[in-house]
This record gives C-alpha cells, sequence and structure tokens, in this order.
C-alpha cells in the first residue's frame, strides 16, 4: 500500500535512491524528467508548493519507474519517449536511442537542402525510431523522404512517430546489406545515415543501460570489419545518387578518418565535421 507524500519528501526519496546508481548530477537530471512526465510535477512546482501531496497511484507508478531505472534501465526506455529535434519520439527497446550528435547530423542536412526551390529526394538507411527521416521531412515539408529498416519492430515505433509528428515518410522493411535487392530502389539527392558502427570488441567499454537494453543490431558490427555499412553505402551511393548527391554520416570517432579516405576514393567531395564536443564524428561526401 503506498501512502500519500508531499512532493518535496517524495522528490527527495527518489533521488537519493537513483544515487545508488547514478551520479548526482544524472540523477537529478532523470529524476526531473520523471516527476514531470509521471506527476506533472516540475522543479518549479517544487519550490512553489513543497508540501503539494502527491497522490496514492502515482506514487505506485514513480516506485514502480524507479525500480526500472535502478535496474540500468535507460530513463527514455522507461519514460516510452524521448526529444529530438525539437520533437517528441516514442521509443523501446527495439529502437536506438536517439543521440544529440544525430541532431547535429540532421542540421547539417536540413541546412545544406533549406533553400532548395525543386523537392528534394531522401533516403535514411537504418532508420530506428524514424527520427533522422521525420525530423527532415517535418523540416522539408517539400522533400521526398524513404527510411530503410531490417527490423519489423523499428518499423512500427517509426511509424507510430511518423503519424504522433504529423509526417508522411516512406517507411520500408529492406536489408540493406542484400545488395540484390538495391534496384528495387530509386535514385536520391541525399543519402543520410547513422549507421551500425561499434565494434563487438568495445562492448565491456559501454555503459550497462546500452549494453544491456538497447538493440545490438543496431550498434555494433564485426571487429574485422568496422566499416562494414560505409562500404555497402559508398557503393550503393555510385548508383543511387543524383548528379552532385550527397552522403550524410554519423561515425565513430576512431574510425572518422577512415570512412572519409573510404569515400574520397570514388567520391567528388569529403568533409569531415566535428561535433559540439570537438570530436570528429561525421562524414560528408559529394558524388
Amino acid at each position: 500500500m503506498f501512502v500519500k507524500m508531499n512532493s518535496k519528501e517524495l522528490y527527495r526519496n527518489f533521488l537519493v535512491e537513483l544515487q545508488s546508481v547514478y551520479d548526482l548530477g544524472e540523477a537529478t537530471v532523470i529524476t526531473d524528467w520523471v516527476f514531470e512526465n509521471i506527476a506533472s510535477i516540475k522543479k518549479s512546482d517544487l519550490i512553489k508548493n513543497p508540501l503539494q501531496q502527491v497522490p496514492a497511484p502515482v506514487i505506485k507508478k514513480l516506485k514502480e519507474k524507479q525500480e526500472q531505472l535502478l535496474l540500468h534501465q535507460p530513463v527514455q526506455y522507461v519514460l516510452g519517449q524521448t526529444s529530438f529535434y525539437n520533437m517528441q519520439f516514442q521509443v523501446n527497446d527495439k529502437v536506438l536511442i536517439p543521440r544529440p550528435e544525430t541532431e547535429e547530423l540532421v542540421n547539417f542536412v536540413i541546412n545544406s537542402w533549406r533553400f532548395e526551390s525543386r523537392q528534394v529526394s531522401f533516403l535514411d538507411i537504418g532508420t530506428g525510431s524514424g527520427c533522422i527521416a521525420i525530423a527532415i521531412k517535418k523540416n522539408l515539408p517539400s522533400s521526398k523522404v524513404m527510411a530503410l529498416d531490417v527490423s519489423y519492430d523499428a518499423l512500427e515505433i517509426a511509424s507510430k512517430n511518423a503519424v504522433a509528428n504529423k509526417t508522411n515518410v516512406q517507411l520500408t522493411l529492406f536489408d540493406f546489406l542484400d545488395e540484390s535487392r538495391w534496384p528495387e530502389l530509386m535514385l536520391f539527392d541525399a543519402i543520410v545515415s547513422n549507421p551500425p558502427y561499434i565494434p563487438n570488441k568495445e562492448k565491456e567499454k559501454l555503459d550497462k543501460n546500452v549494453v544491456d537494453f538497447e538493440p545490438h543490431t543496431a550498434l555494433f558490427v564485426p571487429d574485422n570489419n568496422p566499416l562494414l555499412f560505409y562500404e555497402k553505402i559508398a557503393r550503393f551511393g555510385r548508383s543511387h545518387l543524383n548528379y552532385n548527391g550527397k552522403v550524410y554520416l554519423e561515425t565513430h570517432e576512431d574510425y572518422t578518418k577512415d570512412v572519409a579516405a573510404l569515400f574520397a576514393e570514388t567520391y567528388q567531395q569529403v568533409l569531415v565535421k566535428k561535433d559540439l564536443f570537438g570530436k570528429e564524428r561525421m562524414v560528408i561526401a559529394t558524388y
């Protein structure tokens, strides 16, 4: 049975418990996020009305979320949602959680084509939650966007996100590594992808909430071929990009130069971009 508590007591207890797993800064961010989403209590509410009583059913729900968080489940999965490029997206353990670096990639894409008068066609390879494709379509509404994924479960989530964000994106179940299917696809002005790029050997370096809960097919590649997807995308682009078509890629910081060199072999221009932390994490190639 869950008794009523005031919001200040409940917040403090929740925060203290989370600190057994997270540092204070991260625990505070997570607590704020959970309280706003589950209890409709913002930080400002705690200051204005710290003695506000929280109903028992809400306390019960908060406790359930706390138990999931203490098992290292990502808060985005616990809440079933996350924000990306000023939009809300449903997420679960069938799709990768969108990262800020991917927002930077999308920003490059949108700014590159914002003033194009004609209809521009985009292909998102490995769409997952659909965040890249949907953000492009939302901000470039006259564009034509196709998004591929090998996972039916991921495409279900992407479809819900497209509807929720009122965008029309063509979602297609497609194994991109199967080159025999490439002729089914049309020509595009731009290809965008945040493909799997983490070698299997690096699993032990990653946080528990990533390795234990996020889909491995969206994260990892064989140790002996970390550029697997980039090699395929480079080859695909040579036959499926329009003249002066572009490829926008998120990369592993240890392999960005290798990806750039790969594209420089056959593409006319290759640029390497840094993320907000000064790490080389993106490659833009023009065919």
